[in-house]
């Protein structure tokens, strides 16, 4: 069986990162094949390895790959995946899928009827707290969810982190601060574990910590269809932060924090204990078990590993990419709660978030130039 042909397209740091993987053959079963970037110095690093392209299209017309894995500044996503998947490539997009839920749909909708292969990078999936939780979660062991709570303050970033590159942290250049560059990941496990909520209360703040004109700060509260309620924090503004999930359920509660889940078993269901103790005061005994963990997960290479899989044997993926639209209404529907002062019932109309991301991007203060040229490129998309 021939190698997978793999194009990375955007050679920034995630994007060499992934194209480094494919080179050294530490994912089986592909070969990286070119490499395309607007950035003429970047094309130049890997032009005496590999075919090297300045844009998508001209990568697409010559026909020399099977597959891209796309790594640009996120509006690209939608545009390049869709001419991608219409050329009949099989794609690998990172996070966020697009930037707001009408370009998930306007997406997702160029795969429909399609065999190629379409996932996204949500290597968090791989990680084996989580994948457990997950499988508790399902057997029924938290009994019926009643809350969740994430506190995600980790995610500390400097002022010279936001003046590395001119799309970041603009409205223009990246859609959005920290929901929709740092916590795709976790707003994609958030609906993973246990669902999508059925309405959003969020406060946003907008250049809290730092100079820049998108949110930094956020707390969102969050309503289920089963009536369990939620908390999400996030922040890039604090440090050392903390990276805490709780879910309690009937029948106890689980703890993911360092790497470790916990969970703490009521041996009497909290409902059940409700309804027939005479006590006053009392509340059921609980088993305190630390749930046994075997490696640290695969990260990137196992969802690369898992892309060339299905491609090459029809695996199942670990992270398909029309998931990846919930994280991205998931973060839409925060801002829009704030922007609008009012509670967002979910699903989300993509539209009406798109018209409060024009005035956003309108009102952009984007300055500073790094070469990325696809505001006009996403301005025209934004109208198609």
């Amino acid at each position: 069986m021939q190698p997978v042909r793999v194009a990375v397209v955007g050679a920034g740091i995630m994007g060499s990162s992934h194209a480094n993987r494919f080179e050294k053959g530490e994912i089986k079963g592909a070969t990286l094949a070119a490499i395309c970037d607007i950035d003429p110095a970047v094309r130049a690093k890997w032009s005496d390895r590999v075919s090297v392209f300045a844009s998508a299209d001209e990568l697409i017309v010559a026909k020399a790959v099977d597959a891209v894995v796309i790594a640009t500044p996120h509006y690209f996503h939608t545009t390049i995946g869709i001419a991608a998947l219409k050329a009949g490539l099989h794609v690998l997009v990172e996070k966020p899928i697009s930037v707001h839920k009408a370009d998930c749909e306007r997406l997702i909708a160029a795969h429909r009827g399609r065999k190629q292969v379409f996932a996204a990078m949500f290597q968090m999936r791989t990680e084996p707290h989580y994948r457990r939780l997950r499988e508790l979660i399902q057997k029924g062991e938290l009994g019926e969810i009643q809350r969740i709570n994430w506190i995600i303050t980790n995610w500390f970033r400097s002022e010279a982190y936001y003046a590395s590159g001119g799309w970041r942290a603009t409205w223009r250049g990246e859609g959005g601060g920290v929901l929709m560059n740092q916590c795709p990941h976790n707003l994609d496990m958030l609906q993973w574990l246990v669902g999508m909520p059925k309405r959003v209360r969020a406060f946003c703040r907008f250049g809290h910590y730092h100079d820049i004109e998108v949110e930094d700060d956020v707390t969102a509260y969050l309503e289920f269809p089963n009536g369990a309620t939620g908390v999400f924090i996030t922040t890039t503004g604090e440090a050392p932060g903390t990276n805490r999930l709780e879910i309690t359920g009937t029948y106890g509660k689980m703890v993911v924090e360092n790497g470790k889940l916990v969970f703490t078993r009521n041996e009497i269901p909290s409902d059940e204990f409700n309804r027939t103790t005479r006590e006053l005061f009392g509340r059921p005994l609980v088993w305190n078990v630390e749930i046994p963990m075997q490696g640290s997960g695969g990260g990137h290479r196992e969802i690369l590993q898992n892309f060339i899989e299905a491609i090459l044997e029809g695996k199942p993926l670990i992270a398909p990419a029309r998931e990846g639209q919930n994280s991205v209404e998931l973060a839409n529907a925060m801002l829009l709660s704030t922007l609008t002062d009012r509670t967002v019932d979910l699903p989300l109309s993509g539209a009406v978030f798109e018209r409060h991301l024009k005035k956003l991007i309108a009102s952009s203060r984007m300055k500073k130039s790094t070469g990325v040229a696809g505001v006009v490129d996403f301005n025209a998309s934004l109208n198609r």
